[in-house]
């Protein structure tokens, strides 16, 4: 999903020395911030970086030598889910798997961490499989971080918000029916066990995770909560260690053993939720907008060709169009996945255990 985040675009070139880069609402809040944080140390170097549809106002800045970052939740989002988000935020950082928090107040929405100078994971030392391993390695050290919020059954939550979705009237009257039909068999098969639940980041797809030439990072936790252990894995599996030999090396470093037939099925079948969870997201910031065309049909990039179009351009990281061709695609993807046909057979072998 794409979003701003902590040192994964180059900050712009507006660089200024004073709050006047914030809004004028918001700037009483981040005074108390860093006079709480820093005491009298002056912030400096001001710039915005360019993000994604979050909705989050993202700044560099620095106090003597040492570069930060302050994050503005946007007003629209609920008081509770800042609360959830800043929380397991914390808690991550407190455990080295998010860059270090120096101040987080949910009630005014302002966050200010270390700023990570982000590479490409690509640069990795260790190839393609060496960080599938120290990504499987984070999964495990988020997995055992003090257990964050309860957000409810991620299945019916999904559920839910695909009802909501489809109660806006954006798509076409029964276009998502094959949608709640095919999370429907799932969530009769899949086995969903509350006091299997770990802390989960639900979004560590490549825009949140850092690589700052040493060591990983993940950043971006407002979608953060208790979740099924597979799920952080099935995001990772998508993009990042898609190929066959990457995901067995990060599955057996996230859960210690190599993975079995069962484990590769409710991996597949968790794929397929997270598709579906990001395409609500990410199209209700959309639906309601006036401007926004109507779902009259599905038709989308394939992830190949979504990918293949940001990277030549064709759809620019971070834009409103891209971000909404994103969901069209995972409501796509989704389809494809419960119309496949063998996926009558995955559902069995998850069922069966």
């Amino acid at each position: 999903m794409t979003k701003p985040h902590n040192g994964a675009h180059a900050p712009d070139s507006t660089s200024q020395s004073s709050l006047d880069i914030l809004p004028e609402a918001r700037r009483d809040a981040v005074r108390t911030a860093l006079r709480a944080a820093f005491g009298a140390g002056t912030a400096r170097a001001w710039r915005p970086i360019s993000g994604g549809v979050s909705g989050a106002a993202i700044l560099h800045f620095e106090i003597g030598e040492h570069p930060y970052l302050l994050r503005l939740e946007p007003e629209r989002i609920a008081l509770h889910n800042r609360e959830r988000g800043f929380a397991c935020m914390s808690a991550a950082a407190a455990v080295g798997v998010a860059p270090p928090v120096h101040y987080a107040d949910a009630a005014d929405g302002v966050a200010i961490m270390d700023f990570i100078a982000n590479r490409p994971l690509t640069t990795h030392p260790a190839g393609a499989l060496g960080l599938a391993r120290d990504l499987g390695a984070l999964l495990a050290r988020v997995q055992v971080a003090p257990l964050f919020p309860d957000a409810g059954n991620y299945p019916q939550r999904i559920g839910d918000m695909l009802a909501a979705l489809d109660a806006t009237g954006h798509f076409a009257p029964g276009l998502l029916e094959p949608h709640r039909e095919g999370l429907a068999r799932i969530r009769a098969a899949y086995p969903w066990d509350t006091a299997a639940l770990v802390s989960s980041h639900n979004d560590p797809n490549p825009r949140n995770i850092l690589f700052d030439g040493a060591r990983l990072w993940l950043v971006d936790w407002e979608l953060a909560f208790r979740n099924d252990p597979l799920v952080d894995a099935a995001i990772l599996t998508t993009e990042i260690a898609a190929a066959p030999e990457a995901e067995e090396v990060l599955l057996t470093a996230a859960f210690g053993r190599a993975p079995d037939r069962a484990l590769r099925a409710r991996l597949a079948v968790a794929r397929l939720l997270t598709r579906l969870f990001y395409a609500c997201v990410v199209l209700d910031v959309f639906v309601n907008a006036p401007d926004s065309p109507r779902g009259t049909n599905l038709d989308a990039f394939t992830q190949a060709g979504f990918l293949a179009a940001v990277a030549d351009g064709r759809l620019k990281s971070g834009a409103q169009e891209t971000a909404y061709a994103f969901g069209k695609m995972s409501l796509g993807a989704f389809l494809e996945g419960v119309t496949a046909p063998h996926f009558g057979e995955l559902l069995e072998t998850v069922r069966q255990g």
